[in-house]
């Protein structure tokens, strides 16, 4: 393990990473593929702890070209994208497994949806706390400290932890 909590268990040339190899970081992304001169260069993939992954060709730690997978099996596509347009709003675990019948939502592709703790907001890669500004992961490790940006964003569009009562409530 290094000074930036990431190991590596492969090839080495004069001491540096060079050849096939593994590199994980302390997030728990892990690279297998192709080093030069301690970069990723070559054929590698990018695991990440989600389950998603990126395979790609690298150049002096550069990808240059690949494809994502999301841990579903969706496969991200740059030109005609159409998962989640504006005409079609199905999570992709619905268009493999189809619809619900009428009354019963899906809120998440994952289903039944992950519990969100107790005044946090699920931000799509960990759980988010409002007091703290700190982003967890599902494990509930450390992932970042949220930025006003990001905090505003995740205040505005994501799942809640709780129950919400909105629009018109009568007076007894």
């Amino acid at each position: 393990m290094d000074h930036t909590g990431s190991y590596y268990i492969g090839h080495r040339v004069n001491g540096r990473l060079e050849g096939k190899g593994t590199y994980t970081l302390p997030t728990g992304t892990k690279y297998i593929g192709e080093m030069k001169d301690g970069m990723f260069h070559g054929k590698g993939t990018l695991h990440f702890p989600s389950g998603s992954k990126y395979e790609g060709t690298w150049d002096h730690g550069i990808a240059i070209e690949g494809q994502y997978t999301f841990a579903d099996g969706l496969e991200y596509k740059e030109d005609k994208w159409h998962y989640c347009d504006g005409y079609d709003r199905r999570f992709y675990t619905e268009i493999c497994n189809g619809l619900k019948p009428a009354g019963i939502s899906q809120l998440t592709n994952l289903d039944p949806p992950r519990p969100i703790p107790d005044g946090c907001y699920d931000c799509g890669d960990g759980f988010y706390n409002p007091e703290t500004r700190v982003v967890v992961d599902y494990k509930h490790r450390f992932l970042r400290n949220a930025d006003d940006d990001e905090h505003e964003r995740i205040i505005r569009t994501c799942r809640k932890g709780w129950d919400e009562i909105v629009g018109f409530i009568p007076k007894a």
